[in-house]
């Protein structure tokens, strides 16, 4: 491989963590308050508001079920309107925490769920508020999970910003089409696969990792 092929493949990587990463804090910081808001609001709720409830969850439920290749070219209207272009890393990350959002939303209201009624309904009877119960209760002890739930959201998401280079986002993809698929470079689109699966298997180890140690505590 010459350098000038490492360099650009070195420049890929660069371009996909940076898309995975800003569209990830995002997502976080979306996704987890409508995590929050969905089940804080459902029957039974600290904050119960089914008509509050039914209609996120309707607005959750119908992003993610367009498919992101779909996604991607329907929001460049919007991409545009805050970008500027639609194409770069920039426009990628405008499509990849619209998808990405509503889907760590669902994966961190599963372990929200999970967290024993027992404990929020002791909690009450100590007469903790409900502002007391979702910060010292509810979201410490799903914490675990909510961790577990990002780091698979963020493998999404590098699958993801991987499938943006289709449409000239950049990053890895970007060089899979260009140089592995449109000029059969062979030794190409293997690089960027070996790329993908270290970085993939590093996340999941540490976001794995993390996890375990916070379900110690």
């Amino acid at each position: 491989m010459s350098r000038a092929m490492f360099d650009l493949l070195l420049r890929g990587l660069w371009e996909t963590l940076v898309m995975t990463g800003i569209s990830g804090a995002l997502s976080f910081a979306i996704g987890l308050p409508l995590a929050l808001i969905l089940v804080t609001t459902d029957r039974g709720g600290i904050f119960q508001n089914l008509a509050v409830n039914r209609s996120l969850g309707l607005v959750v439920n119908a992003l993610r079920s367009v498919p992101f290749i779909i996604l991607l070219v329907a929001v460049i209207p919007l991409t545009r309107l805050i970008t500027g272009s639609a194409i770069g890393i920039a426009a990628a990350i405008v499509p990849l925490t619209i998808a990405a959002a509503p889907y760590y939303a669902r994966v961190a209201e599963v372990s929200l769920r999970e967290v024993d009624r027992a404990l929020i309904d002791a909690a009450r009877a100590m007469g903790a508020t409900r502002w007391t119960i979702l910060r010292e209760v509810l979201i410490p002890e799903a914490l675990p999970g909510i961790v577990s739930g990002f780091t698979v959201t963020l493998v999404t998401l590098i699958g993801a910003s991987a499938m943006a280079g289709a449409v000239g986002a950049g990053g890895l993809g970007d060089i899979a089409i260009r140089y592995g698929y449109q000029r059969f470079e062979t030794q190409v689109m293997l690089a960027v696969v070996v790329i993908l699966i270290v970085m993939v298997a590093g996340l999941q180890w540490a976001g794995d990792r993390l996890a375990r140690m916070i379900d110690r505590r």
